[in-house]
């Protein structure tokens, strides 16, 4: 071989060494994405249980699951651990050694740890000599956990998990790890997974969303509630679904049992109980009774009223057989907070259980043991129960798409400064800056503010708007820039002149002007003006229409600048992103939201290419009433190229997610706490406060928040 045919054969195969070795090497890291979800960090949730037939004093609660993750909407299985373990497919996954104790309290519940949702089942092991109803008995239990689904049950895909039942070998349960492919179509289905095969079958007919599903005692029977093939309409108080029925063995054979009800529940075979808003306006539970000689349907359901006006009562629970009793929830004009209390069904009277136990806490969504001996719910853990909950201000979250991270962030409009060092978010009111690792948290401003964003080469300068939030267009609301590092923290510039509604500042990647929505028209459209300066130093209207332009961010290239509007249905409440070039030329539409949908608060990648937003695209994933308060329970964060391709999902579960921002850099998918703690101080449903007849009950502690969505 001649010298240069040996030079060349040399150079190709170092060529082909570095091309395999940058092959192997592992994929490098993407973006980071960060977003808030209303009242999220303070549930720190666990499952207690009372005991039926002893007094509900704080001696006889105890708390089931581990005291460290957020935990709720339980099940007690009838079926003893020993088959359940047996049936197991994967036992690597069990947390701990399985006891060969003769006593155990077992439970199935939903869990959000490791950044994503799943379903666990617990066993509490006791000695069979102590007292089973005792609090001392389960003070320092040995518990095995494991989870039941793993990724493969949903072929690899992030979904939420919710309302569990095992009967059987099958895990009946809601999942939204399917795309129905339709804008404003909820993706929650319920799905059957045999716990000792993994095999998983679709129960829910593609194209309809099903929601709080219930087994029959038998098995035979699951009953949901869903709107059919109608579809979801925006609503985010009591849902107007129907009760459905379908074999649980494979979804089929499925009938309209009841019209306008939610959250089924089984006695027997032929008998359920519900819950639905009454033409007197309070929410109260109702059994339906099943024909045994005839075809079931609408018409031949017998519908009767349970529970009375008077106070609202919900989510219903019962046990098998069990005519005697059902367990709810309720909401008393008396009380500002929700109760499980049990309802004696044959003498027509309430038995309260957990205000004589937690007065002052929230308490969601009962459920009752198979021997109907105690009484489930889920509520706050709370400092004396043990709690070990770190308060976070980045949690990871579980995130579909391969190199991008994803968390929630503990504060309104989250934003990373351009370094990726600081956060700035906003608590209503205050403006708040603290370092990334939670450390050096201050308040730089007590303005009440609404959106943020730092000047990308002024450093330690923010924008944002003072005043009311969502106001008419003539409100006193002004753009300010505030510097963060200043020691006087009563320090701000304002740029804008007139106080007519002027909000969402952005500034251009050059730092020279700002783009901001203002309603100084008498409509809401976008201005760019004179960063330093202000309106003072340079002004220019960007769009111009008796509609609503809002919401807008600039890109990192400045090329395009990306906002919400309703122009193509004005003052009708749908939003729809938008792109324009900053000298008005280019408007497109970037995504159709569906009829009456929302899409809103659009982020661009640091490179550009992607755009993160908020949006109802998902429909809705829960009956917003088993929940805390969310003004739009409908809000999951979704990413979408500028070219209106490859629109993706990122968050799964029954809150409102919103006002999402990318980072400038890629920040590891690890939990981040900080020195706040954990104070369970969300709300309930505000519409549950209005008692018909008695006006709007005052929430405790008067925490008043905006929603994250216009």
């Amino acid at each position: 071989m001649k010298p240069q045919q040996l030079y060349a054969f040399f150079l190709l195969h170092f060529f082909l060494l570095c091309a395999t070795a940058l092959e192997n090497e592992a994929p490098s890291p993407g973006g980071t994405v960060v977003f808030t979800t209303l009242g999220r960090s303070d549930y720190a949730w666990d499952i207690f249980a009372l005991p039926i037939s002893d007094p509900p004093i704080p001696s006889n609660e105890h708390r089931i699951t581990d005291g460290v993750s957020v935990n709720f909407n339980g099940h007690f299985p009838s079926s003893s651990p020993s088959s359940i373990f047996s049936l197991l497919h994967n036992r690597t996954l069990i947390q701990a050694p399985i006891p060969q104790a003769p006593s155990a309290l077992q439970l199935i519940y939903v869990t959000e740890r490791n950044g994503m949702s799943n379903i666990y089942y617990d066993t509490i092991y006791y000695g069979v000599s102590r007292n089973t109803r005792s609090r001392s008995a389960l003070e320092t239990p040995v518990r095995v956990q494991t989870p039941l689904l793993g990724l493969e049950e949903s072929n690899n895909r992030v979904s939420m998990k919710d309302k569990p039942s095992l009967i059987g070998e099958n895990l009946i349960y809601v999942s939204t790890h399917e795309d129905p492919g339709e804008p404003r179509a909820s993706w929650a289905a319920v799905y059957s997974t045999h716990l000792g095969t993994g095999l998983t079958r679709r129960l829910t007919p593609h194209g309809i969303a099903d929601f709080s599903p219930a087994v029959s005692p038998s098995g035979v029977w699951t009953a949901v509630a869903s709107y059919g093939t109608e579809g979801w309409d925006g609503e985010v108080e009591e849902l107007s679904t129907d009760i459905y029925v379908f074999l649980t063995h494979d979804g089929t054979h499925r009938v309209k049992v009841v019209e306008h009800g939610g959250w089924p529940c089984w006695v027997d075979d032929l008998t359920l109980y519900f819950h639905r808003k009454s033409e007197d306006q309070w929410m109260s539970v109702y059994k339906a009774t099943f024909p045994e000689d005839k075809p079931v349907s609408t018409d031949s359901v017998t519908v009767q009223r349970v529970t009375p006006p008077g106070l609202h009562a919900f989510t219903p629970a019962t046990s098998p057989g069990n005519h005697n009793f059902i367990a709810v929830a309720t909401r008393r004009p008396s009380s500002s907070f929700r109760h499980i209390e049990l309802f004696d069904t044959v003498k027509n009277e309430f038995i309260e259980l957990t205000r004589h136990v937690s007065p002052a806490t929230h308490h969601f969504n009962p459920f009752i043991s198979p021997d109907s001996a105690r009484v489930g719910y889920h509520k706050c853990r709370g400092e004396s129960n043990g709690a070990k909950t770190p308060q976070l201000l980045l949690e990871n979250v579980k995130s579909p798409v391969p190199n991008l991270s994803l968390f929630r962030v503990d504060g309104s409009f989250p934003t990373f400064s351009p370094a990726g060092d600081r956060i700035a978010y906003v608590n209503f009111p205050g403006i708040y800056v603290v370092n990334r690792d939670g450390s050096n948290l201050r308040l730089v401003s007590p303005l009440n503010a609404f959106a943020i964003a730092w000047d990308p080469v002024r450093k330690g300068i923010i924008y944002t708007s003072a005043g009311p939030e969502f106001s008419s267009e003539g409100t006193e609301v002004d753009i300010v820039a505030i510097e963060v590092d200043n020691v006087d923290r009563s320090y701000y510039k304002r740029l804008t002149i007139d106080g007519k509604n002027n909000a969402f500042p952005s500034p251009s990647p050059d730092g020279k002007w700002i783009v901001f929505r203002s309603g100084r028209t008498g409509y809401k459209n976008l201005y760019i003006m004179d960063a330093i300066e202000g309106e003072s130093g340079g002004l220019e209207r960007l769009t111009d229409g008796p509609w609503t332009d809002t919401m807008c961010n600039w890109s990192p290239d400045g090329d395009w600048i990306a906002f919400a509007s309703d122009r193509h249905n004005p003052g009708s409440g749908s939003f729809e992103l938008y792109l324009i070039h900053p000298n008005g030329t280019g408007l497109r539409r970037l995504i159709s939201s569906g009829m009456s949908g929302r899409t809103n608060h659009p982020s661009f990648s640091p490179d550009g290419k992607l755009i993160v937003f908020t949006t109802d695209y998902g429909g809705i994933s829960a009956e917003p009433i088993s929940n805390p308060h969310h003004f739009g329970p409908y809000g999951e964060i979704y990413t979408i190229k500028v070219d209106g391709s490859e629109l993706k999902r990122l968050t799964h579960n029954s809150y409102e997610d919103g006002t999402p921002s990318w980072a400038p850099l890629y920040v590891n998918p690890v939990d981040v706490a900080w020195t706040k703690r954990t104070k369970c101080g969300f709300e309930d449903c505000h519409w549950l406060n209005k008692m018909a007849g008695r006006g709007t009950m005052v929430e405790p502690w008067g925490l008043t928040k905006p929603k994250c969505g216009a």
